[in-house]
């Protein structure tokens, strides 16, 4: 993880799907996991939706929200 990609959370929107247009941060967790559970993409989206994956898991939105002002 590099220091940026916490901000690219809060501002990279998702490119497909059902979310599409929603922010990586705003996505729900029951999606995050389940792209855990079926493979997650490659290339930085995928790096960007497992580092939301572990977040979310672990409780930590909470820290993202000081990066949305």
């Amino acid at each position: 993880m590099q220091p940026e990609d916490l901000k690219k959370l809060v501002t990279f929107a998702m490119p497909y799907g059902k979310y599409k247009g929603r922010v990586i941060a705003d996505l729900p967790g029951h999606y995050l996991n389940w792209f855990a559970r079926e493979g997650f993409p490659s290339g930085e989206l995928g790096r960007l939706l497992v580092l939301m994956q572990e977040m979310d898991h672990n409780g930590l939105k909470p820290l993202l929200d000081p990066l949305r002002k």
